[in-house]
């Protein structure tokens, strides 16, 4: 088993590990233990790069599924050799506000209009979120920037949590999308709290306030049928 390292310290930007297996076809290594997200939740995955013990520098072009880490480059690092990681901070830690960002605007928008999520995506500083509402009309779309924005300021820590399964399903309205994406054989739970706001079972990488995050803006929204409706939503620095 892999250890997951992000999932408990997202601010790490380098790491030391092994690699455990190697796999020719996709171009790629297993290692013991990594920071690198491999996407997942419309979070994409993590870039950086794998320096190994002989000084060979490898580009980690994917931290792909299954935490098998997509090189660039013909040669790939042996079995049991130790290697550092290396993230692509600026982009990683974009990503990281970026994800908070669509948590606030989820949680607004289930405490204040009790809308359900129906699909998302992100990539740095901006993403999507689509929601059930009978009508979106741009005074709604104001009101909900506004208030995002209070949020943010607000200052409200996020807190990360990995709990048991039946403990994780006695929380209120963990899962926010319409259909439950976690698999039956997850006996864990990882959890992201923003601290009296929103709560939700989530895999991705988030930033510690609400305050990191920076000015949000809705520079557009769409009906995409039904009641299905998208908002895009960017940070402004």
């Amino acid at each position: 088993m892999t250890e997951l390292l992000y999932q408990t310290d997202a601010y790490l930007k380098e790491f030391t590990a092994q690699v455990v297996g190697v796999d020719t076809e996709q171009h790629g290594v297993y290692l013991d233990r990594t920071a690198f997200y491999p996407g997942g939740g419309g979070q994409p995955a993590d870039y950086g790069q794998l320096i190994a013990e002989d000084g060979t520098v490898y580009q980690v072009i994917k931290g792909g599924r299954g935490n098998l880490h997509i090189l660039n480059g013909e040669a790939l690092p042996a079995v049991g050799m130790a290697v550092k990681g290396v993230l692509d901070w600026e982009r990683r830690y974009q990503l990281m506000r970026t994800h908070t960002a669509m948590h606030i605007l989820c949680g607004v928008v289930w405490r204040d209009y009790g809308a359900s999520v129906t699909g998302g995506n992100m990539e740095p500083l901006k993403g999507r979120m689509d929601f059930e509402f009978e009508r979106m009309q741009k005074e709604l779309v104001n009101e909900i920037e506004e208030r995002i924005n209070v949020e943010v300021a607000a200052a409200r820590d996020i807190r990360v949590n990995i709990l048991p399964r039946e403990d994780a399903f006695q929380i209120p309205d963990l899962i926010r999308t319409k259909i439950n994406l976690l698999p039956e054989g997850i006996t864990h739970v990882r959890t992201v709290e923003i601290v009296g706001l929103d709560l939700q079972a989530d895999g991705g990488t988030h930033v510690r306030n609400t305050q990191e995050v920076g000015k949000l803006v809705i520079p557009e929204y769409k009906s995409k049928g039904g009641i299905n409706k998208r908002i895009y939503l960017e940070i402004r620095d």
